[in-house]
């Protein structure tokens, strides 16, 4: 046993008396530390903030108690105070004296930033706190994100998403966007759903992003992209949650994205997918010209591209480059290489699987992934004419509405075995009916027997599920401002 060895034995027996002293349960952070004195008659609340909120800044508390945000700017005594000594803690005291109305903490309060706006959890939803102190006594309180958080793109390398994502170019025009989904579960609450997470910027594309959370995985649903349920959304788009999804959104629907269109390469380029386990990856060539693009251990990664759900770490090889012939040395600049990876002359792109074995030239058409491939699947067999079977009679059927809703318009849309009153919004109708003393809106549909969902509504934003009918019989229904009910 070496000197230092011996050293490290002493030093490591000599902390272990420390680390029995300390139990998980006691280590206390800085930021968790007392920064403000308790004050009789008054309640204390300590905040601690998140990361990226200025000192400099105005911070205040909000909520019934105090007459909402409004009147908390308006007023000092809402305003919190930073801590001296730590630039994450800042308190304020409250007088219970000072509430409106007989309200207390207990119904709710927030804290806003005269920089980035309200507070914000970290899947970008509101927040509101309830927790009190005793008077004379302090509250710790954590503050998650601001809201100005989620506007900025973030760095794609920092973010630790909760299972799945969906990102989206988002070219609907809407000034809020929220997603609902309904199939296996109402996966992201009730309508109009989840806001974006954040926004990110990837390969030069800023989308919006939604994770959609570890315990979503593998649900068959169905995306409705909505205005935050203002009275607009587009159609339905089904997915099955088992990957990340690229979407672009635009007034007409939903379509799929395609990421790898978006980045520029400077002449051809060098696609390696990563799956050595080292901490760099450099390109260094030589041939026709010796060093090109750099010495020894050559150039860093350009960029990564996602491409048929792969993701690649690439090197822009040069326009000026092009048919240069070259021999490309895969390296980690600290002992392990690669010679000869590919051999070429620089006229075309390369696609490569790198592993800590092996490395290995793949097609980006049928590559999946590391060791995966994909064989593309053989034309399918016509399928013979089926027999025709017997023809169901269709036949025209009447909805009568007694409009009780004091709604400015009213329209039908109906789900099921069909859209029977046609696409989102449906339908609306001019004829009237009396019968028996009751004016009816009339509504004709044709039908064979199917069933139909029907959803009230004013194509304004207000609406509501009706019922189930079947299109085989005329159906004459109540509509009252929140529910349905059919007259027998």
């Amino acid at each position: 046993m070496t000197s230092k060895n011996i050293f490290r034995l002493l030093f490591g027996l000599a902390f272990l008396p420390f680390l029995a002293a300390c139990s998980k349960d006691e280590i206390i952070f800085d930021h968790e530390l007392p920064q403000f004195e308790t004050r009789p008659g008054l309640m204390l609340l300590e905040v601690i903030m998140p990361q990226g909120t200025n000192t400099t800044d105005m911070l205040y508390i909000a909520g019934e108690f105090n007459g909402g945000i409004d009147a908390a700017l308006a007023d000092p005594r809402w305003q919190l105070e930073k801590a001296s000594g730590n630039d994450a803690k800042w308190g304020i005291y409250l007088d219970p004296a000072d509430f409106v109305e007989g309200k207390t903490l207990a119904d709710g309060y927030y804290f806003y930033s005269k920089e980035q706006r309200e507070e914000r959890t970290l899947r970008n939803e509101e927040t509101m706190h309830t927790e009190a102190p005793a008077v004379g006594s302090r509250l710790n309180i954590t503050v998650s994100r601001w809201a100005a958080y989620f506007d900025k793109p973030l760095n794609p390398d920092e973010v630790v998403h909760d299972g799945y994502v969906i990102y989206v170019v988002d070219n609907s025009g809407y000034d809020e966007l929220t997603m609902y989904a309904w199939g296996d579960a109402e996966a992201f609450g009730g309508w109009p759903g989840m806001q974006p997470t954040g926004t990110i910027a990837i390969d030069g594309t800023t989308y919006k992003f939604f994770d959609i959370g570890e315990a979503n995985k593998n649900l068959a649903l169905n995306l409705i992209f909505n205005n935050n349920g203002n009275g607009q959304q587009l159609s339905d788009y089904a997915i099955t949650l088992d990957k990340d999804y690229y979407l672009e959104l635009t007034p007409d629907g939903v379509s799929e994205y395609d990421p790898s269109n978006n980045v520029v390469h400077d002449g051809f380029a060098v696609f390696v997918a990563d799956y050595s386990g080292w901490d760099e990856l450099y390109l260094y060539m030589w041939g026709d010209v010796n060093d090109l693009n750099g010495a020894w251990p050559g150039m860093a990664p350009t960029g990564k591209q996602t491409i048929n759900g792969v993701t690649y770490t690439y090197f822009d090889l040069g326009e000026a480059n092009i048919g240069s012939n070259e021999h490309v040395i895969l390296n980690n600049n600290a002992g392990m290489q690669f010679d000869d990876a590919v051999v070429f002359a620089c006229d075309r792109d390369v696609y490569l699987e790198l592993t800590s074995k092996s490395v290995t030239e793949v097609d980006p058409e049928t590559y999946t992934g590391q060791g995966g491939t994909t064989s593309p699947e053989p034309e399918p067999e016509p399928e013979p004419e089926p027999e025709p079977g017997p023809v169901v009679p269709t036949v025209t059927y009447k909805i009568y509405v007694e409009d009780l809703t004091g709604w400015t318009a009213f329209y039908i849309y109906a789900w099921g075995d069909k859209e029977a009153f046609g696409k989102w919004p449906g339908m609306t109708s001019d004829v009237t009916e009396e019968i028996e003393g009751v004016s009816y809106k009339v509504f004709t549909v044709e039908g064979a027997g199917e069933s139909e969902n029907l959803i009230f509504h004013d194509n304004d934003g207000t609406q509501y599920d009706a019922f189930n009918i079947t299109l085989n019989r005329d159906y004459f229904i109540v509509a009252e401002p929140t529910s349905a009910s059919e007259k027998l």
